[in-house]
């Protein structure tokens, strides 16, 4: 596996930039072909689980080629997950994952934030790989993410929601925001990409609490495009536009 790592300049270039970035989270290329032209999308997200019930195998050619239709389909970036029984494997597999890049759209490489994950993640943000740490459950693994300049850390609101449904105000919410002022004061790169949203208002809550960085099912996706207002609105406008028709 040849490495390229990148020199100062270049790595500033390859972090996070502000601003508002929606990411689809499915392995379904039906759903990338319905949602990424709409221009609203930043990227795609993907991990084992979901290409098991896209029925995707999750194979490096199987990746290359879902990579290049995300591409194809105005990507401009993509989320893959690493695996392996080892370490050697799973820094193999990434590695491959990243110059992946070189198909047109950016890559991020997820791996889990466990104690080998990390290991992972450090040898491959050294060789100049993006790394997404996933599967964050609290804000300590956030302060692990950003001690190795993860380019993203990825939370699971609504299985932190779970695990703590009786609050009033649901535990995940409270650890994510735990989450992002520990970024923000500490004036960090790493960047809060917000999973496992469940519906439409908690995309727009947690935009409105300044999280500008969230991925979310086809499902969800289909919600924050569903008004019948708007739907009735833009049937008015066509029949006036036609009124013999």
């Amino acid at each position: 596996m040849d490495y390229f790592p990148l020199d100062d300049a270049e790595y500033l270039d390859s972090l996070p930039q502000p601003g508002l970035q929606l990411y689809l989270d499915s392995a379904e290329p039906e759903d990338w072909r319905r949602f990424l032209p709409l221009g609203t999308f930043f990227g795609v997200t993907t991990n084992p689980l979901l290409l098991e019930r896209a029925g995707q195998p999750c194979t490096l050619a199987q990746l290359e080629k879902l990579t290049r239709q995300a591409a194809d389909l105005g990507a401009a970036e993509i989320h893959l997950q690493t695996w392996g029984k080892t370490t050697e494997e799973m820094v193999h597999n990434g590695g491959q994952l990243a110059l992946m890049a070189g198909l047109g759209v950016d890559v991020a490489v997820k791996v889990p934030a466990t104690e080998q994950g990390l290991l992972v993640a450090r040898r491959l943000a050294e060789a100049g790989c993006a790394i997404t740490l996933t599967a964050v459950y609290n804000p300590a693994q956030v302060l692990l993410a950003a001690g190795f300049g993860a380019a993203y850390a990825a939370p699971y609101l609504g299985r932190m929601n779970d695990l703590a449904c009786e609050a009033a105000e649901p535990a995940g919410e409270r650890a994510v925001l735990t989450m992002l002022d520990i970024l923000q004061n500490t004036q960090s790169a790493t960047r809060l990409l917000v999973a496992s949203i469940r519906s439409a208002a908690e995309v727009v809550k947690l935009a409105s609490w300044g999280l500008d960085t969230l991925t979310f099912s086809a499902q969800v996706a289909a919600e924050l495009l569903a008004d019948e207002n708007t739907e009735q609105a833009a049937a008015d406008f066509q029949k006036a536009a036609n009124p013999d028709k």
